[in-house]
């Protein structure tokens, strides 16, 4: 029987959480919306008269899909070309989810969720749900089908795992057009040392380009080195603008929390750059590239206001 207009409506006010919660443990937002909309699937196949919690069900069948995917996405992985990144998700999308606290925000940010993937998917669900959505360990101990002392094992295991890595620092939103603008002019300058400048001793570049465009197979690593690269990409080459299809407009945003540099060719999102910046300057800078973790960027661009670019003939 078709899902009647009030369980429909459940779902809907139940949609923005399970996406956020999706995105973050799948690393991906088309993988995210795919599970979402499984989810609804299922939703409309129950019993509603037997769910008491709707919100604890839907949380439930999510978690146990993104399990499902996250263990065949690791094999796919296994033979991906090149290095993976995070899908990046603009400011504003409700996919980034609660972002009230400091917790909430880290949770979110392409270097985060990067590190999650050395999480096994277990661990990945207890910190999601625990740091990013609050959820107490009963809660998360039943989504699981574990017990509580376990659960909170497996989050102190996951801690572990991910603690030594946060040194991000958070900037608002002229601060991160600042950084932008001011990363963007040393890159188009040419000048190797006034790139250093910008960036923290122990740097590091990873660029995804998914097999379709060039990346190169490892990080980059070091002030210096990353430097001498970054000045290379940002060098004008129509021999380089011809692989993503035009010479890209830059426009300065904010992507997972970040500062970003988006790379525009005509309506299309080419690449979004976004910055890890600590109290040492850049140490992260990661280019998504790959045209299949583009799409909703370029939907979400299309959809918002997004000013002047910093570059249109350079």
């Amino acid at each position: 029987m078709p899902v009647g207009a009030r369980e429909v409506q459940v779902f809907e006010a139940a949609r923005g959480r399970l996406e956020a919660i999706a995105y973050r443990l799948l690393g991906s937002a088309s993988d995210a919306e795919d599970a979402v909309q499984d989810t609804f699937l299922r939703w409309q196949s129950a019993d509603h008269g037997s769910v008491e919690t709707p919100d604890a069900w839907l949380t439930k069948v999510l978690t146990n899909l993104c399990l499902n995917r996250l263990t065949s996405a690791r094999a796919r992985r296994e033979t991906y070309v090149g290095q993976w990144l995070p899908e990046p998700v603009f400011a504003g999308d409700r996919m980034l989810g609660p972002s009230e606290t400091v917790e909430q925000r880290e949770s979110v940010s392409i270097a985060m969720l990067t590190l999650m993937e050395r999480l096994s998917a277990k661990e990945r669900v207890v910190y999601v749900l625990r740091e990013a959505f609050g959820y107490s360990h009963a809660e998360i101990a039943e989504v699981l089908d574990v017990t509580e002392s376990n659960c909170q094992q497996i989050y102190r295991r996951a801690k572990g795992h991910l603690a030594a890595d946060r040194r991000r620092v958070e900037v608002d939103e002229a601060a991160a057009r600042k950084i932008v603008e001011e990363f963007l002019a040393a890159a188009l300058s040419g000048r190797t040392d006034t790139l250093v400048r910008l960036l923290a001793g122990d740097a590091v570049s990873i660029g995804d380009g998914g097999g379709v465009l060039f990346s190169l197979p490892r990080p980059v690593t070091g002030a210096l080195r990353v430097a001498r690269f970054l000045r290379g990409l940002f060098k004008p080459s129509a021999a380089k603008w011809s692989l993503i299809g035009g010479k890209p407009v830059l426009f300065p945003t904010v992507a997972n929390g970040a500062p970003a540099l988006v790379l525009m060719v005509e309506d299309r999102v080419a690449g979004v750059v976004s910055f890890d910046v600590t109290a040492d300057g850049i140490s992260g800078v990661h280019a998504q590239v790959n045209p299949a973790k583009l799409e909703r960027a370029t939907r979400r661009w299309a959809e918002s206001a997004h000013g002047e670019p910093l570059a249109v003939d350079w």
